[in-house]
């Protein structure tokens, strides 16, 4: 009867430490992003024409590639955070700015602060992934001196060929 309790107890333990290790595993958001235009909101600013976004994500280590279509040009970014919480530097346009990337629960949050023409700009996104891997959705609170506004980016998960 005890072996039976003791094998009984092994499998216990190991379904429970499957469900554990289910339930702290993030969202990957490796693979290449498309923006669904009609569902997202770039109000105030102009929305672009087209936006992919090219995602890396290994460990804490997250690479984002996103290319922007409109207005008659092609605006490229390459950025990288590691998803710790540790401050990380990137340039936009040649101008260096410091941000983090962490985790609130199955959302990536990515705090960063800029300088633009003079102004500090604050932006706040908050990363989130549907429950079948296929939407990222990405709603971005800016502050700037001028006042605040939110944004929210749709982007749709491309199969690979």
């Amino acid at each position: 009867m005890q072996a039976k309790t003791i094998v009984f107890r092994i499998l216990a333990l190991a379904v429970l430490w499957g469900a554990i290790n289910q339930a702290s595993a993030k969202p990957n958001f490796t693979g290449e992003w498309k923006m669904n235009s009609a569902k997202s909101s770039f109000a105030p600013l102009p929305a672009p024409d087209k936006m992919v976004r090219e995602i890396s994500q290994h460990d804490s280590h997250l690479k984002i590639k996103t290319t922007q279509f409109g207005q008659d040009r092609e605006i490229v970014t390459e950025l990288a955070y590691t998803t710790d919480g540790a401050k990380c530097k990137n340039a936009i346009r040649g101008q260096e700015f410091t941000g983090t990337a962490s985790w609130d629960g199955d959302t990536l949050v990515i705090e960063s602060k800029r300088e633009v023409q003079g102004m500090e700009i604050v932006q706040r996104e908050s990363w989130t992934l549907s429950t079948d891997g296929q939407t990222l959705t990405i709603a971005n609170h800016v502050q700037t001196p001028q006042g605040a506004f939110d944004i929210t980016i749709v982007l749709e998960k491309q199969q690979s060929s």
